[in-house]
């Protein structure tokens, strides 16, 4: 069994004996509410997690996912007034104002050949700036009913939940079974290597960086119609929960290990861990400690398991 697989099947049973301890001390854990709540908690950091994961497995970072998201949800919000424009227009440039940020970050990358930790904290403090030019610096609020309903329910479930797990799926389809999906894993494995069996290692590493800027796109839609306004300060640190979730489910750091069944394991226990928390009114400043904790382990496990 491959130590992935092993990584993964230790996080299920984590999040089990969690679940269980959980339980046992606030019975309302497990009641459907807190669950749904749980859910939609989790939805934009699983979105931008899933996204992070294509970058991560090629060896990658971005940082700037946050910023990816406020300034994506501004634009979104900028463009979803009442009677302004149909539905699609503004979730439709709000996902191209993730996915371009996130494509500038790709060719800075590899035509620039800066290292993606600058690169990308550099598109971090662009584009924030960009979402507070674009706002003027306040909420933009006064959006349409037919936008903020992609923030609700549908039947009783969040559509955020249903937009992630559509993510999710597809994500998954594509890197396991597509060409390109398998050229992303031989990239972060061996880049030297990859590069000699003839994969463009430059555009593969161009299409993670978009596509990781194309899920913040649609985190941002999604986080401006929950809260009903475009927060040009939105997403402040969302970076870290997301790459935490991606390492803590088991994608290495030097790229080429990991998957997106891994990452929402990863999602679900920091979520579970934070919906805890709060249910035994712990306050935030412990929470963020157990993070901390949380993403040093995982990143530690991770180098134990490269020396092995």
């Amino acid at each position: 069994m491959r130590a992935s697989s092993i990584k993964s099947w230790g996080l299920a049973i984590a999040l089990v004996v969690i679940s269980v301890a959980l339980a046992l001390a606030k019975p309302n854990f497990l009641t459907i509410p807190n669950l749904l709540n749980v859910m939609r908690q989790i939805s934009i950091n699983g979105i931008l997690a899933v996204g992070v994961t294509y970058v991560l497995l090629t060896g990658g970072v971005d940082l700037s996912l946050g910023s990816l998201v406020a300034v994506s949800g501004v634009v979104a919000a900028t463009l979803a007034h009442p009677n302004q424009h149909a539905l699609v227009v503004p979730v439709l440039l709000g996902v191209l104002t993730g996915t371009a940020c996130g494509a500038v970050n790709g060719l800075v990358v590899t035509r620039g050949q800066v290292a993606p930790f600058i690169a990308t904290l550099g598109m971090m403090t662009v584009a924030r700036g960009l979402a507070l030019v674009v706002s003027c610096g306040r909420p933009v609020s006064n959006l349409s009913g037919a936008f903020t309903r992609l923030g609700g329910d549908v039947a009783g479930v969040p559509i955020p939940v249903i937009v992630l797990a559509l993510i999710a799926l597809l994500s998954h389809v594509f890197l396991k079974n597509l060409r390109l999906g398998r050229y992303i894993y031989a990239v972060g494995g061996n880049e030297t290597a990859a590069r000699a069996s003839g994969i463009n290692v430059a555009a593969v590493k161009l299409f993670t960086y978009a596509a990781c800027g194309a899920m913040a796109g649609v985190a941002g839609v999604v986080l401006a119609a929950r809260i009903t306004t475009g927060q040009p300060n939105a997403g402040v640190g969302y970076e870290l929960d997301a790459i935490a979730a991606v390492v803590i489910g088991g994608t290495s750091l030097s790229g080429g290990v990991g998957g997106i069944g891994g990452t929402l394991l990863g999602v679900l226990l920091i979520g579970v861990i934070n919906n805890g928390l709060d249910l035994l009114n712990v306050t935030s400043y412990y929470q963020a400690i157990v993070k901390g904790i949380i993403i040093v382990g995982a990143v530690w496990l991770d180098r134990q398991q490269q020396k092995s």
